[in-house]
């Protein structure tokens, strides 16, 4: 028993750490957010770039926030370690006289002189990317006649291209949703240690491993309820790297259970575990967009199988009856609803009377008449106090020497958030629309 204490004790060590281990989550960010990959760190995982396959096993032990280069190595395409200089950008340094102007540079395709045979013999040579970066540089013929960042602007495409770099993020919540919106839906839903939060999660457990992250080890609850026998997937959660305490507090229940106690009914013990186990030793990849903040989810297939100290608590587990008899009795602290397919006011009429009085509630929809309809049956039936619509709006900076401003390209909508406080209304609910 002492030597499986240890191994646990060892393993919960290590999601803790600020190394990576072997079957952890990783965010792996491509060229500074060109591209946004998420990644299952195991012996055998690969990670496509361009038309290069690297091998992940580099990554294995590292500090969060490393940064890595791709090189060409002996068996191909290798990941090495990449200390960047500490200088950074020197343009602020330089003087910039404006003396220069790229009015009488014509693009026709002939100011290179390095040609494509040329750089692939320089790659059979062994030539590393930024090598290869430099004699592109010196072999233009209109590369001292540029402005200064203009210069740097070619300097950081063609190592984009040519010896492209992969920093090693930790995965958190704010990498898969706006930032804005949803540190505004916590923060309307009151979430803080030792509190029960009810959640409807349709948003593929973003929402429920935030809530949980910001919970902490074994501090309250996250419960996801849904309609009908099968919850809502939070596979997502599962990229977090959270520990076994923290797993443990994300349980679900469906309204009927969470219902049945007020009539005095036993809960239903016939709805098991449904969600998906993911335990292939395979990579798991989501591609983030950074222009839509869309993600597209694959997987590839690998031999090795995923070698783990000891066996992990899957998080989304089925809520224990004891938890959801004190729930009937004291009521949840806060509700959270992200359910773009279902309707607001639907949803909320009946979950909002499982919450304790004085309770906060936040809804999250992607279009707001749906919300203001919900509002004005709320306030209607007298359910609620503190009514509000708010709009989350976020402006990213380009933040440069002598060019600051927005991005040229951006997310332009973060969707609206309905919130409030639940208060005891004797008047019974109705179904008005």
């Amino acid at each position: 028993m002492s030597i499986n204490k240890a191994v646990e004790e060892d393993s919960n060590q290590n999601q803790n750490s600020r190394l990576t281990w072997e079957g952890c989550n990783v965010l792996l960010d491509i060229n500074d957010g060109d591209r946004l990959v998420f990644a299952r760190l195991t012996a055998a995982s690969t990670l496509k770039i361009g038309n290069k396959k690297c091998c992940l096993q580099p990554l294995i032990g590292c500090p969060f926030g490393s940064l890595f280069l791709v090189e060409s190595g002996k068996e191909g395409p290798i990941l090495s370690r990449f200390v960047p200089n500490a200088e950074g950008n020197n343009l602020e340094k330089k003087d910039v006289d404006g003396s220069k102007d790229n009015r009488a540079i014509v693009d026709n395709n002939t100011a290179q002189s390095l040609t494509s045979e040329d750089i692939d013999e320089m790659r059979r040579q062994g030539a590393k990317g930024d090598e290869i970066v430099e004699a592109l540089i010196a072999n233009s013929a209109t590369f001292e006649k540029k402005t200064l960042f203009s210069q740097e602007k070619y300097r950081i495409k063609k190592q984009k291209k040519y010896a492209p770099r992969v920093l090693v993020r930790r995965p958190t919540a704010r990498r898969f949703m706006r930032v804005d919106a949803l540190s505004l839906l916590l923060c309307l839903g009151n979430v803080t240690a030792n509190v029960d939060v009810l959640v409807v999660d349709m948003v593929g457990g973003i929402l429920t491993g935030a809530i949980a992250e910001r919970l902490g080890a074994g501090t309250g609850y996250v419960c996801n309820t849904y309609r009908g026998s099968s919850p809502y997937p939070v596979d997502i959660t599962r990229m977090f790297n959270l520990n076994d305490e923290i797993c443990k507090r994300i349980v679900h229940a469906s309204l009927t259970d969470l219902n049945s106690l007020k009539t005095g009914a036993s809960v239903s013990e016939s709805q098991e575990e449904v969600l998906p186990a993911t335990h292939s030793g395979g990579l798991e990849e989501v591609g983030v967009s950074s222009e839509h903040g869309c993600m597209d989810i694959t997987s590839e297939s690998v031999s090795s199988p995923i070698i783990k100290p000891c066996k992990s608590i899957k998080p989304g587990q089925k809520a224990p009856p004891e938890a959801i008899k004190l729930w009937k009795e004291n009521g949840f602290s806060s509700l959270i609803i992200a359910a773009p397919e279902l309707d607001p006011w639907g949803i909320i009429k009946e979950v909002l009377p499982l919450l304790a009085f004085s309770a906060p509630f936040a809804v999250y929809h992607q279009y707001a008449q749906p919300l203001a309809t919900c509002m004005h049956n709320l306030q209607i039936e007298k359910m609620a106090i503190g009514l509000q619509i708010s709009e989350p709006w976020l402006r990213e900076y380009q933040v440069l020497p002598s060019r600051t401003h927005p991005h040229m390209q951006m997310s332009a909508f973060g969707g609206y958030i309905l919130s409030g406080t639940k208060i005891s209304s004797s008047e019974p609910v109705t179904s008005s629309n």
